[in-house]
């Protein structure tokens, strides 16, 4: 088996660069309104992203795909760091950045502004970090 990470650091990469650009816009400007909307989506996609990939890497691990499909994202976050691909402080943080995930589906508002955007340079750091273990260690041509 081998994972394509490729998509996931894409995503990564234009979220990152979509809070640098809500950073330099205008507060309460059309621009920035545009970056945030990005960010929510970039975000998104982004967590989706791993947590698709973190499945079918523990595939490789001996998990079943029925399982995994029917585990809780935080199951999935634990038995990842059973198996070494991410440590269980980033473990705690990744079920921060889901918790929060969750609220930004249904508050776009200040809280987001408050919170999310607090915790985005972390995350694309672990982001990028999980990018980097699964293709070092599941890329193609390696398992």
């Amino acid at each position: 088996m081998g994972l394509n990470t490729d998509h996931l650091l894409r995503c990564l990469l234009t979220l990152e660069a979509a809070v640098e650009r809500y950073g330099q816009s205008a507060p309460d400007s059309m621009d920035q309104e545009v970056f945030r909307n990005a960010i929510i989506k970039g975000y998104e996609l982004s967590q989706e992203n791993s947590f698709k990939l973190l499945r079918k890497a523990l595939v490789a691990f001996g998990h079943g795909t029925r399982k995994l499909d029917s585990l809780p994202v935080k199951e999935i976050l634990r038995l990842a760091a059973i198996h070494g691909l991410m440590g269980l402080e980033e473990v705690e943080r990744w079920f921060a950045y889901r918790d929060n995930r969750n609220d930004t589906a249904h508050e776009y508002g200040e809280r987001f502004a408050c919170e999310t955007l607090k915790l985005l340079p972390d995350f694309i750091v672990d982001g990028k970090r999980l990018e980097s273990v699964l293709r070092e260690r599941l890329g193609r041509g390696r398992a």
